[in-house]
């Protein structure tokens, strides 16, 4: 595993303001390493545990499945907008991300 490319997507990560998500693609895509979000989800299910992971769900607004309840549960703590029992995406993605972190 690129350890460099670890330390960058959980340094995002943790930079996910409460209520807000980022999902696996959207990573990808503002880290521009080369890897996709199956690269994004094998670091988080690795590596995940030490920061908000719940805030970082799939493309549809959920989690895998034994995640699923837990993630829920920080939902409700944060705010984060849900509907139907997943984050509702349109609210929710953290758009004004600096991938970087100068912001």
């Amino acid at each position: 595993m690129d350890e460099a490319y670890v330390e960058r997507v959980l340094s995002l990560v943790e930079r996910i303001p409460p209520g807000r998500v980022l999902p696996y693609g959207r990573i990808a895509e503002l880290l521009a390493g080369g890897y996709g979000p199956r690269y994004v989800g094998r670091i988080m299910s690795a590596h995940g545990h030490a920061v908000c992971w719940w805030r970082v769900p799939r493309a549809d607004g959920t989690m895998v499945p034994p995640l699923m309840i837990e993630a829920q549960a920080h939902w409700a703590d944060e705010g984060t907008p849900v509907r139907n029992g997943r984050v509702h995406m349109a609210e929710a993605l953290w758009t004004d991300v600096d991938p970087e972190g100068t912001v």
